[in-house]
């Protein structure tokens, strides 16, 4: 089973039902390895410098926004940690309306929500009012860093939520030349009209979504395979997922739903605003910081002193070194001392025997 990308809740007056965000599609696309044709060896890609040519490593990389020809903004992490949400781990449902009222190209990417343990009754309440209502309800939700536009709604046995789009991602289909007017300005009988409406009946089929197949790939897969038992390659076994676990929150049986409910009704009291929660979070951060800089001057004292320690023991241990050098320095002089009088002793020995013993010959 796939692994959740959060566990949190999921919000709308004043209940909330802990649930896990699990992704809601699987990517099947074919990825490929670019290689070098002579010796099939990979081709790696380099961070370099447009203008030298040199690499440049991730250190020395800044992001920077191009807002005309050549000329950037840079961007420092401060200023898209800033600019990220406050709030995570959580669907903050702000508003319910009919099913039918949003166009298909606002839908982008699908989830499902998991409810967490002791979190069915909740879950279950919430899907099946919104089937009988035909309502589903549009909330904002975090991702990781950024925050997302939503729609929740049941399906089957679940409840789904769909990342939508923004209106300004949507391209205007006034934009395009489309054929606007009645049907008698491209000169269609109503004779043709009943003829399509036969053809599209004559068509009409039930919904299964096994019946179709990605074509394109299951036919480059077989090539694939041919080409890997021509040249007798064994693939490697895949490697299995380990069960993710459902999240364990903490909720309980007891929750008293319908006091929720009179209380959400009379106060008509939505989902708390997130400024509450970015104060939270910024005295949070506060305290944190004020924590650190605590701690912070007994750190840099410890270091302080082991520098000095450390400095200690080694003017010690010079000191030490230095006396030895000075003493086998002065014993060496000693030593060629006693050597060099010796010598000077038994040389002046000699010549007097040798002056002797030429006054006897004479």
């Amino acid at each position: 089973m796939a692994r959740p990308i959060w566990n949190g809740t999921l919000s709308f007056g004043l209940l909330n039902i802990p649930v896990a965000l699990m992704p809601g599609e699987r990517r099947m696309d074919l990825h490929f390895r670019m290689l070098d044709s002579r010796d099939k060896a990979p081709v790696r890609y380099e961070r370099v410098n447009a203008d030298t040519g040199d690499e440049v490593p991730w250190k020395d990389i800044v992001k920077a926004f191009e807002y005309s020809k050549g000329n950037y903004v840079v961007l420092e992490p401060d200023d898209i940690r800033d600019a990220a949400p406050q709030s995570k781990e959580s669907v903050d449902v702000e508003a319910f309306i009919d099913a039918s009222a949003i166009g298909p190209a606002y839908f982008e990417k699908p989830y499902v929500l998991v409810p967490g343990k002791k979190a069915e009754k909740g879950y279950v309440l919430l899907r099946e009012t919104l089937r009988d209502a035909g309502k589903i309800g549009i909330a904002r939700v975090v991702i990781r860093t950024r925050e997302y536009l939503c729609a929740v709604m049941p399906q089957g046995d679940a409840l789904m939520l769909i990342l939508l789009r923004y209106p300004q991602e949507l391209i205007d289909v006034q934009d395009y030349r489309i054929p606007e007017g009645k049907l008698s300005d491209y000169r269609i009988s109503r004779q043709e009209m009943d003829m399509a409406s036969q053809l599209i009946a004559s068509m009409q089929a039930d919904w299964k979504p096994d019946q179709y197949k990605d074509e394109f790939r299951q036919r480059l897969s077989d090539v694939i395979k041919k080409r890997m038992k021509a040249n007798k390659v064994s693939h490697r076994p895949e490697d299995e997922l380990e069960d993710a676990a459902v999240p364990e929150n903490a909720a309980t049986n007891v929750v008293d739903f319908m006091s929720l409910l009179k209380q959400s009704l009379a106060t008509n009291k939505r989902t708390p605003p997130k400024a509450a929660k970015s104060k939270s979070a910024a005295k949070g951060s506060d305290s944190t910081a004020s924590k650190a800089s605590k701690k912070a001057p007994a750190k840099s004292a410890s270091k302080a002193a082991q520098r000095k320690g450390t400095m200690a023991n080694g003017k010690t241990a010079s000191g030490k070194a230095a006396g030895k050098t000075s003493k086998s320095t002065t014993t060496a002089r000693k030593a060629a001392k006693a050597t060099t009088k010796k010598s000077a002793g038994s040389s002046g020995a000699g010549s007097r025997k040798r002056a002797a013993s030429t006054k006897k010959a004479a």
